[in-house]
């Protein structure tokens, strides 16, 4: 194992402990480190898809065991998203083609977030309960997965923000419901880009586990240790990063 894959083990360890802590599964983050340390353009996304996987495999388990995860509201996102991000997968598109749109509208909901963070008690408790609508929830599914698709990510930087600022769902269950999306959309947009042209490094066994990792202890603090206002202060630094990657990289 080189001391660049050994680096990338750790940096991977931290993107899963904050991004799983929010019910995300990091592929933005892997991106970033991989993009900051010269790896090969070409095994970014399949990498990031494929850490996104376990990842977002261990959140879902986690979340859904806690109840937070309604699967009439993630339905709506999931049958639009899938095959969206299947096909968006095997699309090439020049970086500066989104990037920095996608980058100003996280940037946006960052601060969104932040803003949001000290009332955050009072609307979960308002927004409990409540229903996802079907035919928004398909529309905002189909575009979350093609952007998904050509990022090389799941979506869920997309996605709770989305679900917050909508007040369809409280906190902890926004990020139930964007685990779930995480993880069909990372299986169905692995497997258009390996499909495609897509390769994976030999030292993602290593990855796997330093991100495993990192997902049990970062769901332990989504689910158990942070209060409501903390995770959303959580999820606004992971909306900065996210957006941080897309506009300067």
């Amino acid at each position: 194992m080189s001391e660049l894959e050994l680096l990338l083990a750790l940096l991977f360890f931290a993107v899963a402990v904050l991004y799983s802590s929010v019910g995300h599964a990091g592929a933005s983050g892997y991106i970033a480190a991989m993009a900051l340390l010269g790896f090969a353009p070409e095994q970014m996304r399949p990498t990031a898809l494929a850490l996104n996987l376990l990842v977002g495999g261990i959140g879902l388990f986690r979340f859904w065991r806690g109840g937070h995860v309604r699967w009439r509201n993630v339905l709506p996102f999931v049958l639009a998203s899938a095959p969206a991000a299947f096909f968006a997968a095997q699309i090439k598109l020049p970086k500066e083609s989104y990037s920095l749109l996608l980058g100003i509208v996280l940037l946006v909901a960052a601060f969104g977030v932040f803003r949001s963070a000290a009332r955050a008690e009072i609307t979960d408790t308002q927004d409990t309960g409540r229903r996802v609508p079907w035919l928004a929830g398909l529309l905002i599914g189909a575009s979350i997965g093609v952007l998904s698709g050509l990022t090389g990510t799941g979506g869920a930087i997309f996605l709770t923000p989305l679900l917050l600022f909508a007040h369809w769902m409280p906190t902890r269950q926004a990020s139930g419901t964007s685990v779930a999306f995480v993880w069909i959309n990372s299986l169905t947009g692995l497997a258009g880009l390996l499909h495609a042209t897509g390769t994976l490094p030999q030292a993602l066994p290593i990855w796997l586990v330093a991100v495993a990792l990192g997902a049990l202890l970062g769901t332990q603090l989504g689910l158990r240790w942070l209060p409501v206002k903390s995770l959303r202060y959580a999820l606004g630094v992971v909306l900065l990063i996210a957006a941080g990657k897309l506009i300067f990289a």
